[in-house]
């Protein structure tokens, strides 16, 4: 038996343009499903929010959203978690950074790091923090 841990963003009406950034950064495919698809609108101006949606990339980049309707509370929360994307060189972790920083505030800039050759945090555009790295092995000696 396997599972798989994948993280699932939730937004207020920004679920869409937020997987579409995430697969313009990442690639892969998109997949979105409106509450008016499933038949579940409490509001009728949520109707085109996404209920379900997701980008899946060939790459190992697997991320969910969904927009909480304003019939539920939601409040994001101050670091409450951050998005892990570790690469295996410097030269794709920083292709990463340069385009998910399109818009977002540098909270550690992108450079070596004790546990690595290339690390950095930031809080992209809809709020969500990243953090990106290069994987490598950790030497505990």
């Amino acid at each position: 038996m396997s599972i798989i841990t994948t993280t699932h963003l939730n937004f207020r009406g920004e679920a869409r343009a937020a997987l579409e950034f995430y697969q313009s950064v990442f690639g892969g495919e998109l997949s979105a499903f409106t509450y008016e698809d499933a038949h579940s609108v409490g509001d009728p101006s949520e109707a085109q929010q996404i209920m379900w949606g997701q980008v899946i990339a060939d790459n190992g980049f697997h991320v969910m959203a969904y927009d909480v309707p304003s019939s539920r509370s939601f409040e994001r929360g101050d670091g409450s978690f951050f998005v892990s994307v570790r690469g295996e060189s410097a030269d794709e972790v920083a292709a990463l950074w340069a385009k998910l920083s399109d818009g977002a505030t540098v909270v550690q800039e992108l450079g070596p790091a004790g546990w690595s050759p290339l690390y950095g945090m930031l809080s992209d555009r809809f709020g969500i923090v990243w953090v990106v790295d290069v994987a490598v092995e950790y030497d505990a000696g």
